[in-house]
């Protein structure tokens, strides 16, 4: 059985992780709105896969006998100035979850909760990966600028990215 005061901070982390897929899916409508396809595919991959990090959540509080408790969500921005800006919200946003990741851990480790914190660890390295390829995408940007063939080139690299649903052995 799951202990209370854990199963309450994930439970927000549910909420968090829906939030970022909500987010997500926001900056693909912008792109959309902006004829920027391959940013949009980026958005809407993040967006399933924020999605996904929520049901790991959800299952792993069911699984430890816990209760889920679903809260509101929180309304996402809907306009960036420019790819740039909203890449920089992205790489700013998943150090925002980085944060929270590590608070659960440090969490986990204080109710010497030893499975949650087993659970965590791969959310931990995830994390190393989500915040690598959002500021990569910033760089680039930063190097091609709003405007011209480098951006389109980068708005098809993105275009070529998929989800990929996590395998449930791990």
């Amino acid at each position: 059985m799951i202990k209370e005061k854990v199963q309450n901070e994930l439970n927000k982390q549910i909420n968090a992780e829906i939030y970022s897929s909500y987010l997500y899916l926001s900056m693909s409508a912008y792109f959309e709105s902006t004829s920027m396809a391959g940013f949009a595919n980026w958005m809407r991959v993040q967006a399933k896969e924020e999605l996904a990090h929520a049901m790991k959540f959800y299952d792993y509080i069911k699984e430890r006998g816990g209760r889920i408790l679903l809260h509101s969500i929180d309304a996402p921005p809907k306009e960036w100035s420019s790819a740039l800006a909203a890449f920089k919200d992205v790489y700013k946003h998943e150090q925002k979850v980085t944060a929270m990741i590590n608070e659960l851990v440090d969490l986990a480790i204080e109710e010497k909760d030893h499975a949650t914190n087993n659970f965590l660890q791969w959310f931990v390295t995830e994390q190393v990966e989500e915040e690598a390829s959002a500021d990569e995408i910033v760089q680039k940007l930063k190097i091609v600028g709003s405007t011209g063939s480098g951006l389109l080139m980068l708005d098809r690299e993105l275009a070529q990215r998929v989800f990929t649903p996590e395998s449930t052995i791990e």
